[in-house]
Formats: structure tokens, sequence, C-alpha cells
């Protein structure tokens, strides 16, 4: 294999591909199950997502900035701890890890009960539908373990397929706005429960940062990291404001009690056979989210072991440069997640691990912002993403906030294990 080829098997991942990434990772379980937790907030929940939707384009263009004025770093963690330094990197990235696996497990839970709409022995008891997301996690496991070329096909493909349920509920209640059939509340925002809504609003949006992540598998990362991930965002975040509004056609009471928001609208516009083709799309909305992410969950520990902020052994690969070991103890981790919430209802399980994935996030978000104020790169949009990461942290709650720094310290005993080398890069002033 020549120089050329041996590259583009290492960086696979073109701007199309990347963009996918950033697509596929946000569009997943969350904004199909979004709808029900924003029902009582109204036009306030409108107002959350243009705020959370600006929080994450800032942040996106500070991570890529970032990244460009630090070349060699390899991904957002790994230039977290070039411009932190290194005990910074080790945690905020070991707490991105760790938000990256609960996520899956939430994704796959999610993923699980809408294929319980066609296999009903799924949603039979707690313990099927555990064990379901556990096989659904290994699927995807073993498809990521033959190399990230393989995996962004497949993420390329189910992000196609997932934009249908976002544009079908958009144009039915367009049509129904145009037609005169229904008509949206009137009510204004209620600015003391914007800040919860804020929170609600960010875990779809999580996955902006996976073109950064993932930068070792972009090629020309320097330009494409920065496309893929503002179109990216941008384009997600436009779907997701008209969905919000779309879904104020549905009567708040309604669509709290659904368990289906996606296919109450469509069954309410159209007719029982599409809504259940909605849970189709639905499921393989999730399933291409958690294809995303369990790529991601093997690409953090190995950028932050390359740029030596984790011992040698979670950078270890295969002749396919794929990180084998990290892959499978993050998916057993997200296993266990899975399983040790075997009894409770599979909607109870999800929203404590997406909360859980959500404040884990935000430390690697608020450390960007951070580390580009300090570094004087792209102040403004740093201290934007910056006061929305506080925000977010606030409207999180002190259970999820102290969950989420307890599993962040833990990181402590890799960071007195790491190589005693300094491989971090000082930003380009």
């Amino acid at each position: 294999m020549d120089t050329v080829d041996a590259e583009a098997a290492r960086r696979p991942f073109g701007f199309w591909m990347a963009t996918a990434l950033v697509v596929g990772g946000m569009i997943g379980s969350g904004i199909f199950l979004m709808p029900i937790g924003l029902a009582p907030f109204g036009w306030t929940a409108v107002a959350a997502w243009a705020i959370s939707i600006g929080g994450a384009v800032a942040l996106v263009f500070t991570m890529a900035r970032l990244a460009q004025a630090m070349p060699r770093a390899t991904g957002a963690v790994a230039v977290t701890g070039a411009a932190l330094g290194e005990l910074a990197g080790v945690l905020v990235g070991w707490s991105y890890w760790v938000g990256v696996w609960a996520a899956n497990a939430g994704i796959a839970i999610a993923a699980a009960s809408y294929l319980g709409s066609f296999v009903p022995r799924i949603r039979a008891t707690p313990l099927n539908g555990a064990l379901a997301a556990v096989v659904l996690i290994w699927l995807l496991t073993l498809l990521n373990l033959g190399g990230a070329k393989a995996a962004g096909r497949f993420q390329v493909v189910t992000t196609v397929l997932k934009l249908a349920p976002l544009l079908t509920v958009i144009v039915l209640a367009g049509g129904g706005l145009v037609s005169g059939s229904v008509s949206l509340p009137a009510g204004g925002i209620a600015n003391d429960k914007l800040a919860s809504a804020i929170t609600l609003t960010l875990f779809p949006l999580v996955g902006f940062e996976a073109a950064g992540v993932a930068a070792e598998r972009v090629r020309d990362p320097a330009r494409n990291v920065m496309r893929a991930s503002m179109a990216g965002t941008a384009g997600t975040g436009l779907l997701y404001i008209l969905v919000s509004i779309a879904f104020l056609t549905v009567p708040a009471a309604k669509l709290a009690a659904s368990g289906a928001p996606f296919e109450l609208l469509v069954s309410t516009f159209w007719g029982a056979g599409p809504a259940l083709a909605i849970a189709a799309f639905a499921a393989i909305a999730a399933i291409g989210a958690l294809n995303g992410w369990v790529l991601i969950q093997g690409e953090v520990p190995l950028g932050m072991a390359r740029a030596g902020l984790l011992p040698g052994w979670f950078g270890r690969v295969s002749a396919r440069d794929v990180p084998v070991r990290v892959l499978v103890v993050s998916s057993m981790l997200a296993s266990l997640l899975v399983l040790s919430n075997a009894s409770a209802s599979l909607g109870n399980v999800f929203v404590f691990v997406a909360t859980l994935a959500t404040c884990s996030t935000l430390w690697l978000y608020a450390a960007l912002a951070v580390a580009a104020i300090k570094h004087r790169i792209a102040v403004p949009t740093a201290i934007v993403g910056l006061a929305f990461s506080i925000v977010a942290f606030v409207g999180a709650g002190e259970t999820a906030f102290a969950w989420s720094f307890a599993l962040m310290a833990t990181a402590l005993p890799l960071y007195l294990l790491r190589p005693k080398r300094g491989l971090a890069e000082q930003p380009a002033e």
C-alpha cells in the first residue's frame, strides 16, 4: 500500500462523510422523544431551541479555530489537553468518553423501544427491552470493528433515511396551517422556564462536535472539520426549530401523554399506516446515531493516548487501525449500564442516561471555550459558548452535575499512569 492509499485508509471521511457523522450523531433518539418533555413549554421551547443552536454553533466555530491553531493535536480532547494542560485534558476527555458510552446506552434503549412497535415481545418486559438494547450495541460494535470506512458508509445511508420523519412532520403540520385545519397557540416566552428548556434541547444537539473529536479520520481536517461541523449543526438546528413549531399544532396535554409524539402527529394528519412507517424511520434514526457514537467511543481514548494523555494500552489498534480494546470495553460498560437498570421501564432508564450523558459532555464544551479564551482564539464565540455551557449545567440540576463530576474524577489514577512526556503543542498566536 503506497503512502496515498495508506492516508486514505486512515482518513476515510471527506466533507460529506464528516457531515453525515455530525448530522447522524445529532439526529438520533433524542429528537423523537423530546416533544413530550417540551410540551408544557410552548413557544418557550422554540426560543430554547434557538438559544441552544446558537450556543452549539458558537462552540463549533471555537472548536474548529482551536483545531486550526493546533494542527498536530489529535481531535478536540487532545486540543483541550494541549491548551489547558495534561490534567485538564485527561479529566475532560474521560468525562466526555463517559458521556459517549452512557449516551450509547440511552440510544440503544430508545432504538429497542421503537423496534417494539414491530416486535411486541421487546416491550413485554423491561428485561426483554434491555437485552434487545444490548444486542443492538454489540451489532454496531461489530460493524465498527470492521473499520471506520464501513461505519462511515453506514452513517451516510442512515442519515439520509432518518431525515424522513423530520421532513414529514414539518410538511404535514405546514399543510394543516396553510389549509386552516389547525392553528398555532397564542402565548409568549416564560423566562423562568427558559433555562430548563435549554437543558432539555441540548441532548438532541449533542454530536455537533463529532467531526472534531474524530478529526484523525477526516481528510484535510483543518478545512473539513470546520465546514462539516458548521453545515451539519446549522442544517440540523433549522430542522429542529421547524419540528418544534410543527408540534405546537398538537394540544400540549395530548402530546405530553403520548409515548411516540411523531407517530401521534402523523396519525392525526395522515393515518395509522404512515404513523407505523414513521416508527420504522425512528428506529433507523436511533440505530444510525448509535453507529456514529460507537465510532466516537473508540476515537476519544485513542486520540487521548496518542496525545500522551492516557496510558499506551488505550492507543493499541488492529491492522485496520481500529482501537479494538477500547471499543469492546466501552460497549461492555454501556451494556452494564443498560442491564443494571433492567428492572425499570425503558423510558425511565432513557431519561437517566440522557441527563448523565449531557452533563458529562458539557465539561468538554466548557473546557474548549476556556481554552480559546485563554489563548485569545475566537474569543467572542468562546464567551458565548462558555455562557451557554454554564446555563445548561444549571438547568440540568444538582444530581446530574454531581454524578458527572464524580465519574470525571475517576480519571485521576489514569493521569498518574500517563506517559511522562510532553506531546502537547501550544496554539499558534
